[in-house]
């Protein structure tokens, strides 16, 4: 499994709304909105990573505002 589909079945299944996407340098892009507690427990799961992904690195970044999203995708 891909490390987007992994992230995008894992922040669904923590009830959190969002996207993920590849980027042209080969890095993954992703914003996930929810509860706090399910955010850092997507967090941890995506440190690990699925299993074959070499997860090299993972920068995070938190702010608080409205909800933009209505469920989880995948894009590009």
């Amino acid at each position: 499994m891909g490390f987007r589909y992994f992230a995008a079945l894992r922040a669904r299944s923590l009830g959190l709304a969002g996207w993920v996407r590849n980027l042209r340098d080969g890095s993954v892009e992703l914003e996930a909105e929810g509860e706090r507690a399910s955010l850092e427990a997507l967090v941890a799961e995506l440190r690990a990573g699925p299993p074959g992904a070499g997860v090299r690195e993972l920068d995070d970044a938190w702010s608080q505002g409205a909800p933009r999203q209505a469920s989880f995708e995948v894009r590009g």
